[in-house]
């Protein structure tokens, strides 16, 4: 069996991606918030490993990883809360983190033990693709991984160019230039972007993240790439109330 991302990706289109922080809104929530997903429908999942200071997020992802450190989510209880996940999950499941908890944790036992627990893939915001291919890209292939980057509006053809010859699952395109969650439409500058990219034949298709946060949004985003990623808003419904499960089932009803 090839690795699941790829999977997914050759038979499917208009695939929703759901991020969500590892430990948030409650510490041992991890493994229900995900399965609960599953059974909604998710296609795909990004789990956040909580940082204090995460790159490119708003403040509802902020907020999120700040509630998931004090209630004392770490690198080793994540992976402790994932060790049987695929008793019950078999959908694609990528690890997005800040590079520093990976470094802390070893880089190398990090991916032994993404590909021990069954992990499709990572999402390393802050590793420029030079940095990954000089120092990381031969442990991630190693351990049967895809490391997914990110692309913007701002990225040269030829560092687009870079990352497409240096993975081998989605290109994760953002939206635009500003942080996670803004709420706002997605204008004509998307859409150059997104010809801009169909115009190069990259070997990898693209989903997109950044700015999507419902129904309508994630349509829009799925004209143009193979899906889409939702982060803030998900992880504002499911603080909304005590119940999870039903903040999940009220949140994912609009897809089904």
């Amino acid at each position: 069996m090839g690795n699941r991302i790829n999977n997914l990706l050759n038979i499917k289109d208009n695939i929703l991606s759901i991020y969500f922080t590892a430990g948030y809104p409650g510490l041992g929530d991890t493994v229900e918030v995900i399965e609960e997903l599953v059974d909604n429908g998710v296609d795909l999942l990004e789990i956040g490993v909580p940082f204090s200071d995460p790159v490119a997020d708003g403040p509802t992802i902020q907020h999120s990883n700040t509630v998931a450190i004090e209630n004392g989510m770490t690198v080793k209880l994540l992976f402790e809360q994932l060790k049987d996940i695929r008793k019950s999950v078999d959908i694609p499941l990528i690890m997005m983190s800040s590079l520093n908890p990976i470094v802390q944790y070893g880089f190398e036992n990090f991916c032994k033990k993404c590909k021990e627990i069954d992990v499709d893939g990572l999402i390393i915001p802050d590793l420029p693709v030079e940095e990954y291919i000089d120092n990381y890209k031969v442990i991630v292939e190693e351990n049967g991984l895809r490391n997914i980057i990110l692309v913007t509006p701002a990225s040269t053809d030829e560092r687009i160019r870079l990352v497409d010859e240096n993975t081998d699952g989605f290109i994760y395109m953002v939206s635009s230039s500003s942080t996670t969650g803004e709420n706002k439409n997605f204008t004509s500058d998307f859409e150059s972007f997104a010809g801009r990219l169909k115009s190069m034949n990259l070997k990898n298709p693209l989903i997109t993240g950044f700015g999507i946060k419902d129904k309508n949004s994630f349509n829009q985003v799925c004209q143009f790439s193979k899906g889409g990623i939702i982060g803030s808003a998900f992880v504002k419904a499911i603080g909304e109330t005590q119940d999870i499960k039903s903040n999940i089932e009220k949140f994912m009803n609009q897809f089904n």
